[in-house]
């Protein structure tokens, strides 16, 4: 129990800080999808010791199967990710993952058999009803005009696309273990996120020399955080339900709201805060469908 509330507790800090240090980045002219396969690639090297140390026949084919899957959609749900934080405010996009736990709830119907009753359905309505507060202080506020917004756009399909992520992730470590999944993720991440490189042309030698020496403690700090954000999200999961998951880890909305505030200097910070407070009542109201 003490382990899961510490991994708990380092996954809902490790999320918004690793944001942080990415929106930085972006900020210095890295390039976003430079700086998503740089942090999977970063963390896939340090992952080869401890994995020589594995008897990998042990692992069946389904692991291998759904790694790949997981894989294809963390590459490309992440690089939209660090899309959207390049040019969006950290305070709006950090809330907007509220939602992420109706996704993760909706999809786990379907793999994982997990069916909400009447708790889940009042989460759900607490989450839309606490992003109006949140979505209202942008200049288009709450409406369908939002959806023409990039960065909302990049941060919608980022969630979409990592909480179906979630999904075969608990798939790969119901088949093997929490560490064989991080690796996996690591390792897929890696390879789909240089693969996304060239779909969108990036120039890869171009893109590198815009790293500078000063850069190098931000994208530490990055892999750090990312990889305590994984792997506690990994052990969460092979402990509890994903959907129950998700909706406890919207907790770091709150952090990513003063965050915003502190470092970036974004405004409507109290209607913000009230907005992600709702959100996050309606995801432990979530739980309670348990």
């Amino acid at each position: 129990m003490f382990a899961t509330t510490l991994s708990l507790l380092l996954r809902i800090l490790s999320n918004p800080i690793g944001n942080v240090f990415q929106k930085k980045l972006t900020e210095k002219q890295n390039h976003p999808l430079l700086v998503n396969f740089l942090t999977f690639f970063i963390l896939s090297i340090f992952c080869i010791i401890p994995a020589w140390q594995l008897d990998w026949k042990q692992v069946s084919n389904y692991s291998w199967y759904y790694g790949a899957v997981a894989g294809i959609f963390g590459a490309v749900g992440n690089g939209l990710l660090v899309k959207a934080l390049q040019g969006g405010d950290l305070s709006i996009l950090g809330p907007i993952n509220s939602y992420k736990s109706v996704v993760g709830i909706l999809i786990g119907i379907i793999f994982l058999h997990e069916i909400p009753n009447i708790w889940g359905i009042i989460g759900i309505v607490l989450i839309i009803y606490g992003s109006y507060f949140v979505l209202d202080t942008m200049e288009e506020h709450f409406s369908w005009a939002l959806l023409r917004n990039k960065e909302i756009q990049y941060r919608i399909w980022a969630m979409i696309l990592t909480a179906i992520e979630a999904i075969f992730i608990k798939k790969v470590i119901l088949y093997s273990s929490t560490t064989i999944s991080f690796f996996f993720w690591c390792w897929f991440g890696a390879f789909f996120s240089f693969v996304l490189l060239f779909c969108f042309k990036v120039h890869f030698p171009k893109e590198l020399k815009k790293i500078k020496y000063s850069h190098l403690p931000m994208y530490g700090l990055l892999v750090l955080c990312i990889g305590t954000m994984q792997y506690t999200t990994n052990y969460v999961f092979s402990h509890m339900n994903v959907g129950y998951a998700l909706a406890l880890f919207q907790l770091s909305t709150i952090v990513s709201i003063i965050l915003g505030y502190k470092i970036f200097k974004e405004q409507n910070i109290k209607k913000k805060l009230l907005g992600a407070i709702v959100m996050v009542v309606g995801s432990i109201v979530i739980i309670m469908l348990n």
